[in-house]
């Protein structure tokens, strides 16, 4: 996609998607393409009013690609985090209007999902990339914490990225690592399938869709799954403690749950579960369920994860299927998420 397609795209669809704060037309429009770099001319968006300051987003740049926009976030009020406010007002899932897209990756998916951009800068505390993807039917990776510099104090933030596709974030991972090398992974990968972490209360048919996508990788040949279960403890009080400034206070649940997570991946080299517990909610609200339920655990933990469209809920909401594998191993995430992608996604019914 060239700049001048992008901004087409953004100005025909973005008063009604509203996934932009600011768009930057003349600013792109002068940066002319170094054919020399590898992202050269690639336009992109960026997370929130101060994503044009991350550190993805200046590599990107360094690298030729062309910042168009940044995208809406959660405003004042909006304390579970997951729609954004957009200039023309709130984000609406491109797939129904009438519900969030995830957040607080908020507009990054919308706009990715929409085809307004091809790549779109994220970060992820709790879900914040994952959530969005899986939601708005498109690939979000949240890195490995500490991997990439990040302005959360707490930690559990780190820096992520939504496309299309799996395959066409491997761009974004090539220029935002100082060392970036292909790994060859070997399928079957010894994979482990998870509705529910052992507490979370997952909507009946979100984890079917989910695990038919799961089955549908091993079906393929590109999972062996092991049967066993795997059991965590809650993080939520664990992730508030910290998000508070006070770890000690969820301490023994988290050190758990690391102990758990080494001894699951001394037996498999990835991690299967639906990216959320519940399909798009409206724009009122969660309700009493937390959307974060599948994925704040591995912010805690600092796993690099990953979700890949799965499927449809039967009244059309796509679902998410999150990978996760051990810390450090992004590459190898994102290939297995490369091969994973075209068996897991199913058409829309």
């Amino acid at each position: 996609m060239r700049v001048e397609e992008a901004l087409d795209r953004i100005a025909d669809l973005d008063p009604s998607l509203c996934a932009f704060i600011e768009v930057w037309p003349e600013t792109a429009q002068t940066r002319a393409p170094d054919p020399e770099l590898p992202l050269a001319g690639l336009p992109f968006a960026v997370k929130g009013p101060a994503g044009i300051r991350s550190y993805a987003a200046r590599r990107l740049i360094a690298a030729g690609a062309v910042p168009v926009g940044s995208t809406s976030v959660p405003g004042p009020g909006t304390y579970w985090q997951t729609w954004g406010l957009g200039t023309h007002g709130r984000t609406l899932n491109p797939w129904r209007a009438d519900r969030t897209p995830g957040g607080s990756s908020a507009g990054s998916a919308v706009a990715v999902a929409a085809g307004m951009v091809p790549l779109a800068t994220g970060s992820d505390g709790a879900g914040s990339v994952r959530i969005p993807a899986a939601w708005c039917g498109v690939f979000g990776l949240k890195t490995t914490n500490g991997l990439l510099p990040s302005p959360d104090r707490t930690g559990l933030a780190s820096a992520g990225v939504l496309t299309p596709s799996a395959a066409d974030a491997r761009p974004y991972l090539d220029s935002v690592l100082d060392e970036y090398a292909p790994v060859r992974v070997e399928y079957p990968v010894r994979a482990r399938w998870s509705p529910d972490l052992g507490f979370a209360r997952t909507d009946p048919e979100v984890e079917s869709v989910a695990q038919a996508a799961a089955q549908r990788l091993a079906s393929a040949g590109v999972v062996r799954l092991d049967g066993c279960p795997l059991t965590l403890l809650d993080p939520a009080e664990a992730w508030q403690s910290v998000r508070r400034g006070d770890p000690s206070a969820g301490a023994a649940v988290r050190t758990e749950n690391d102990r758990r997570l080494d001894a699951l991946y001394a037996d498999v080299d990835l991690l299967l579960t639906p990216s959320t517990p519940n399909r798009p909610h409206g724009h009122d609200g969660p309700g009493e369920l937390y959307s974060t339920a599948l994925t704040w655990a591995f912010n805690l933990s600092g796993h690099p994860a990953s979700s890949i469209p799965a499927g449809f809920t039967s009244d059309g909401c796509p679902v998410g299927l999150q990978l996760v594998t051990p810390r450090g191993s992004d590459v190898s995430l994102l290939e297995m998420a490369v091969a994973a992608e075209p068996h897991a996604i199913i058409v829309r019914p």
